[in-house]
C-alpha cells in the first residue's frame, strides 16, 4: 500500500485535498465551481490493474489530448505521510517512499510532489497550466492522485482522480474537482468554467474506459 502527500505553499488555493471532502458539490471552496463524475469501466481484477496503471502513467491528460511536459519529481525520498480514506477521513501515516517507477518513454509514474507542465485546448478552451500531485493512493482495490494548480491556468483549484474495485467485483472510474475562474473571460462568463470541466472530464473518460471507446 503506497499513500503520500506533499502540500506546500506553491499551489495557488487555500483549500487543499478538498476534492477528498464528502460534501465537496455542497459546500465547494469559496468562489469555486465544484464538479464529479463517477462511470463504470468494466469489472475483475485485470481491468483494475489496466486502469490503475494507465490512470498513474497520466493516461488520462494526455488521452484527453493534453501534452505533459517538464515532468519533475519532488527532490529526495518522499514521506507517505496523512492520506485520505474514500470518505475523505485522514489515515495514519505510512513510511518513506523512495522507488520511483516509469513509462516506456521514461515519463516518472504518479507521485506526491511531482509537479508537471501541461499544455493543449479542448473544444477551443485553454488547458495549459503547471500542476502539482498533492496526493497519491495505491491500495489493494483502490488506485489514485489529486492534482492542484500551481500557476498559469484560467482557474485555479484541484481535480483528482480514482480508479475502485468494489466488493461486487464492478471497476469504477471517479473525477473531482473544483475550479475558480482567475482569466478574465473565464470570470465573466462563469458558465465557461463548467463547459471546460465537462470537457476535460469526458477526454478523462474517452483515455481510460474501454467502455466508452467501443460504445458500450
Amino acid at each position: 500500500m503506497r499513500r503520500g502527500n506533499f502540500q506546500e505553499d506553491t499551489v495557488d488555493y487555500a483549500a487543499v485535498g478538498a476534492t477528498h471532502a464528502h460534501d465537496l458539490m455542497s459546500y465547494p471552496p469559496e468562489r469555486s465551481i465544484p464538479a464529479e463524475a463517477s462511470w463504470r469501466i468494466g469489472s475483475g481484477q485485470a481491468r483494475f490493474e489496466s486502469s490503475a496503471d494507465a490512470l498513474l502513467s497520466w493516461g488520462a491528460l494526455r488521452g484527453a489530448g493534453l501534452q505533459i511536459t517538464d515532468v519533475r519529481p519532488a527532490a529526495g525520498p518522499m514521506y507517505s505521510g496523512v492520506g485520505f480514506d474514500a470518505e475523505g477521513a485522514p489515515v495514519a501515516p505510512s513510511r518513506l517512499e523512495a522507488d520511483q517507477r516509469f513509462d516506456a518513454d521514461g515519463t516518472p509514474y504518479v507521485a506526491a510532489g511531482t509537479t508537471i507542465r501541461v499544455r493543449g485546448r479542448v473544444k477551443g478552451m485553454n488547458a495549459d497550466g503547471e500542476l502539482r500531485v498533492i496526493s497519491a493512493t495505491e491500495e489493494a482495490r483502490r488506485v489514485g492522485f489529486a492534482l492542484g494548480t500551481v500557476g498559469g491556468s484560467v482557474v485555479s483549484g484541484e481535480e483528482s482522480f480514482t480508479i475502485e474495485w468494489d466488493e461486487s467485483d464492478e471497476v469504477r472510474f471517479v473525477v473531482r474537482a473544483f475550479d475558480r475562474p482567475t482569466a478574465f473571460l473565464y470570470r465573466l462568463v462563469p458558465p465557461l468554467v463548467k463547459r471546460r470541466r465537462r470537457e476535460l472530464f469526458q477526454g478523462y473518460l474517452r483515455a481510460i474506459s474501454p467502455l466508452f471507446a467501443t460504445g458500450s
